[in-house]
């Protein structure tokens, strides 16, 4: 069994690079990909891995230990900032739901969660910017983005609380796919158009976004007949 970087036993990734595992690789790794974050952020695919090992406090050797490549840390950062907690804020409103509770206001609060999210974290939307920039670049980039957070196609926590409301007879949901992607384009997508094109939003809007979207998402998903 291989050993870098002092960490503990190596770890073969499904591209057949193997990482250091252990907690003191894990602290190495953390500290690289928050370094990666910022110097992206900053420079683009531009930044170098001289940069990016200097602001991580850690060799050269050590970034490429972790992820072999400045194209695969590149795709690391992007998949951890595309993850939006769509999954976490509908399986905490959909658990905590009886038969009479009010599924509107309990799927509006859940949004107003998950956008506000979104709307916090501004570094989460200029590195959305900075994917579908370079995405072109390398398909594996494109990958991360298509599954990562751009067009979700599949996230698992949410289309699990989709599929159990629909089981309960509180929607119908022929392809929960689709409805992730809908769902997301109601409340999401506009936040980064506007980021996109320099534009602010206001609270007031936003909302307005969200109470719109959750209405139109739920009157097209009502159960027949309901």
């Amino acid at each position: 069994m291989e050993i870098k970087d002092g960490g503990g036993p190596a770890d073969r990734t499904a591209g057949g690079h193997t990482a250091p595992t252990g907690v003191r690789a894990e602290r190495k790794r953390r500290a690289i990909v928050v370094a990666a974050r910022a110097l992206f952020l900053r420079d683009g695919f531009d930044a170098s891995v001289d940069q990016i090992a200097a602001a991580a406090e850690v060799s050269k050797v050590t970034v490429y230990n972790h992820f072999g490549s400045k194209q695969a840390l590149f795709v690391e950062v992007v998949k951890s900032a595309l993850d939006v907690p769509l999954g976490d804020t509908l399986v905490a409103a959909v658990d905590g739901l009886t038969e009479s509770d009010d599924l509107r206001a309990a799927f509006t609060e859940a949004a107003r969660a998950w956008v506000r999210d979104v709307r916090a974290d501004p570094d989460l939307l200029a590195m959305r910017d900075l994917a579908a920039r370079e995405s072109h670049r390398f398909p594996e980039l494109r990958h991360a983005w298509e599954q990562g957070g751009g067009v979700r196609l599949h996230h698992p926590a949410a289309g699990a609380a989709l599929d159990r409301l629909a089981a309960a007879g509180r929607l119908d949901i022929p392809d929960t796919g689709l409805a992730i992607i809908q769902l997301y384009s109601l409340l999401v997508f506009p936040h980064l158009v506007f980021h996109t094109y320099g534009a602010d939003m206001d609270d007031a809007f936003a909302d307005a976004l969200v109470t719109g979207g959750v209405d139109m998402f739920l009157t097209h998903y009502a159960p027949r007949g309901a």
